[in-house]
């Protein structure tokens, strides 16, 4: 579904034509509130019968394949996203990127490729995104031209339109994965090992404060979501995001989103906003989907006060770089604090750091486990326990390497005893080599 005939230039032109005038007779042929209770089947019919009444007006060769083709694009056009139906049909498509109307890429296995799909012209990408922000109350226009949104099967959409796009409206989509990946899938995809997903497991059931750090794309909110399996069900979670995209499996869970400000420019909540407000909603613990402006000095403050076992992520390059960036954005909310306190307050509430990559060949991977020991000439000390060493790449093009424990013993250790959770010290020492398969 969704996918078009192979033709030359003029007659994708023509395809394009053929598919307006459909719609637009269908359009035409039906009332406003006929419109409203369309659905698929009932007007499947409707179109079957005026695509036949084209093919006799214009004596169009078409075989059975193409009108069932046609008809199928017109539903896409009538009921969904137009031409981006058939990659949301495809489970193995983790993003698909619009960059205007005649170039669009999607990521199948860590790899990104360009498609044959497009769009008639800009006014239908347009289209699209307006049908896709409207459906969830948001605008974009001339005075709001960048929108995060979603579709309703979780999906997160961003989408851009000019004069801040200069090659027409574009819009990116990160699927949301229908199939949550399992610690199995995980272990089996080398994400990480045994060794270290027992640590992380430890310091999430002894309520450490974890932040997960790496780069767009390379598995930040996945492992946010495994992480947080090992909450226990009893205690209450409330989550806040930007664009609701994590899935918790536990009951007892509140999910709050921020609102962008209205058409006169008021009524936003942020992230600010709900975190400030979370702290009177009774929670046992905290999560942000992503820490990115002065929400970090209520997160930091809510770890120093009794939130133990939250958890954030941050956009850096390195667990170091997550603490450079943390930094940055508590002066943003207060400018008054001096940056050795700001210091301080971070490595009192952060417990651990752990760092994921999207590495060459489009694999994710944790390539390094950071804890927090204290702050030293006013710097913030962390020792490695756990990394990637990458060793080459095979002729395959599969990154081929080692997961190392550095053989620290964790200064947390003491702490995941105290909540009953004893790991031997071989966790801390193991080696397992990443290999092609």
């Amino acid at each position: 579904m969704g996918s078009r005939l192979v033709r030359p230039a003029s007659g994708a032109d023509r395809w394009f034509e053929l598919k307006s005038q459909v719609h637009q007779k269908l359009v035409n042929s039906l009332t406003p509130d006929q419109l409203k209770n369309l659905n698929k089947e009932s007007v499947r019919g409707e179109i079957g019968a005026v695509v036949e009444r084209l093919i006799i007006d214009e004596a169009l060769p078409m075989t059975m394949g193409e009108r069932e083709r046609l008809i199928e694009e017109i539903l896409d056009e009538v009921f969904g996203l137009g031409p981006l139906e058939g990659l949301l049909k495809d489970p193995s498509i983790s993003d698909i990127m619009v960059n205007g109307f005649d170039n669009v890429y999607v990521e199948r296995g860590g790899r990104v490729v360009e498609t044959n799909i497009r769009f008639k012209d800009g006014a239908h990408v347009r289209m699209i995104i307006d049908r896709i922000v409207s459906a969830i109350g948001r605008r974009i226009d001339d005075s709001s031209p960048i929108v995060d949104a979603r579709l309703a099967d979780g999906s997160r959409v961003c989408a851009v339109i000019p004069p801040l796009s200069l090659i027409g409206p574009v819009m990116s989509i990160r699927r949301y994965g229908k199939k949550v990946l399992s610690t199995e899938d995980l272990l089996k995809n080398e994400t990480f090992t045994t060794g270290m997903l027992d640590f992380l497991s430890g310091c999430v059931e002894a309520r450490l404060n974890i932040v997960i750090s790496g780069g767009s794309g390379s598995g930040k909110t996945t492992m946010l979501n495994t992480l947080s399996r090992f909450i226990p069900e009893e205690e209450r979670i409330v989550t806040i995001e930007d664009t609701a995209e994590l899935n918790l499996q536990q009951n007892h869970v509140v999910r709050l989103e921020t609102r962008p400000p209205n058409i006169e420019g008021a009524g936003a909540i942020t992230q600010r906003d709900l975190l400030i407000n979370t702290l009177r909603m009774r929670p046992d613990r905290i999560i942000v989907g992503e820490s990115r402006g002065a929400e970090a000095l209520d997160m930091l403050q809510a770890m120093n006060t009794g939130h133990d076992g939250s958890m954030t992520t941050v956009h850096a390059n390195t667990p170091r770089d997550a603490f450079s960036r943390l930094e940055t954005m508590v002066m943003m909310a207060s400018q008054h604090v001096p940056d050795k306190v700001i210091r301080q307050q971070l490595a009192s509430a952060i417990h651990v750091v752990l760092h994921c990559s999207r590495l060459a060949d489009g694999t994710r991977k944790v390539v390094a486990i950071s804890e927090v020991v204290g702050v030293e000439h006013d710097q913030v000390e962390m020792q490695d326990l756990f990394e990637f060493e990458r060793s080459g790449i095979s002729q395959r093009g599969k990154v081929l390497g080692r997961f190392r424990g550095n053989g620290v013993t964790p200064v947390s250790m003491e702490r995941l005893k105290a909540y009953g959770i004893h790991l031997p010290a071989s966790v801390f020492n193991e080696v397992h080599e990443v290999k092609e398969r």
